[in-house]
């Protein structure tokens, strides 16, 4: 099993549009994205704040993407 590398809100959104991810709005600092072509997905919050995201949002990320820590990390 990988571990989960923490990463910056800008490298998470990076990942997640590499998925298919467009961004849809945003409020504050919260960017809210949605799947491009699979409209079933879930839709995804990143919290745009100037520190790493903590391990139990990425995991919660990853949960909602239905990807795996490799497979996130790889991207």
């Amino acid at each position: 099993m990988n571990k989960l590398i923490l990463i910056s809100a800008k490298e998470a959104l990076k990942k997640v549009k590499k998925l298919g991810y467009i961004e849809v709005r945003q409020v504050g600092s919260h960017i809210r994205l949605k799947h491009f072509e699979d409209k079933n997905r879930k839709a995804i919050t990143i919290p745009m704040h100037n520190k790493d995201l903590g391990r139990g949002l990425l995991r919660k990320i990853l949960r909602d993407l239905d990807v795996s820590i490799e497979e996130f990390n790889e991207l």
